[in-house]
């Protein structure tokens, strides 16, 4: 337990080298979903911290590969996999284990939320002109300024008095201004090796290349298999049957006179079977 708890600690603690992290966060074992209802059912009506814990190591791994898919934006990946660490905490502070989903996808939404808040506030183009004294310098003071280059001092107070701000509001603003934004594209005569990056080249890809979207549909079509063959198991035999040769037969779709001849009944009464055998089985599953 003292290593559990030392890799917790990463959570909060500030990330030095990202490759170890990584390394290490993955080396922590998943959770089943019986492992982890229980963890969460012990948190929700224990407060237990211990289970907190195993929950959260669990889903670093989760973390730090959502945190990568931002570092087009400029800023540390290792900030962004701390910011999300904290959404992932707040996630399993709120996961309710009887709402019958697992926590990985419970938790993509605070864990995102958070970077998506430190990217904000830290991506030079949202933050350039937060205040309404930097919105006035952002739109005036290209137009203000007598020359180009850097403004001397007179020239600063001489803004600064014409737009009504302090002449550090002048000079704040003239060096944000003065700090190039990176390309959202790479430029057309840019050579396409691994060295060239432009925010563009992080964007979402399509919706089954994020993994933790392909997990949970991985998880979703195992519940739903699952529940499938719950349902068929309440079904009597011949019922089972015919409608396991009318919708789940991979060689084809077997013909109500067909199954008639095998049970020496009217297609009718197949019929009949099949309907009140799907109504059953559409109960079940919803």
């Amino acid at each position: 337990m003292t290593t559990d708890v030392a890799q917790y600690n990463l959570a909060l603690a500030p990330i030095g080298n990202l490759d170890s992290y990584t390394n290490l966060v993955h080396n922590v074992p998943m959770l089943t979903a019986e492992e982890e209802y229980e963890l969460a059912t012990r948190l929700q009506q224990n407060g237990d911290l211990e289970a907190a814990q195993r929950l959260v190591l669990s889903h670093l791994r989760f973390v730090s590969r959502i945190a990568k898919g931002y570092s087009g934006y400029g800023l540390p990946v290792a900030d962004l996999v701390q910011e999300g660490n904290i959404g992932l905490m707040k996630a399993v502070k709120r996961f309710d284990p009887d709402k019958g989903v697992r926590l990985v996808s419970f938790a993509v939404h605070w864990i995102r939320a958070e970077i998506h808040e430190y990217v904000i506030r830290n991506w030079r183009i949202v933050k350039i002109a937060t205040t309404k004294a930097q919105r006035k310098l952002f739109f005036n003071l290209r137009s203000a300024k007598k020359r180009l280059g850097w403004l001397n001092q007179e020239e600063v107070q001489a803004v600064a008095d014409d737009l009504g701000v302090t002449a550090s509001n002048v000079m704040e603003m003239e060096r944000r201004l003065a700090q190039p934004d990176t390309s959202f594209d790479l430029p057309s005569d840019a050579d396409d090796d691994e060295n060239n990056f432009s925010p563009v080249a992080y964007l979402a890809g399509p919706e089954l290349s994020d993994p933790l979207q392909q997990l949970e549909q991985s998880n979703f079509s195992d519940y739903q298999q699952q529940k499938l063959s719950n349902a068929l198991a309440t079904l009597d035999e011949r019922s089972r049957d015919i409608v396991s040769q009318r919708w789940l037969n991979d060689d084809g779709k077997a013909t109500l006179h067909t199954l008639a001849d095998q049970y020496q009944v009217s297609a009718e009464r197949i019929r009949q079977i099949e309907n009140n055998a799907m109504k059953k089985l559409k109960a079940l599953m919803t």
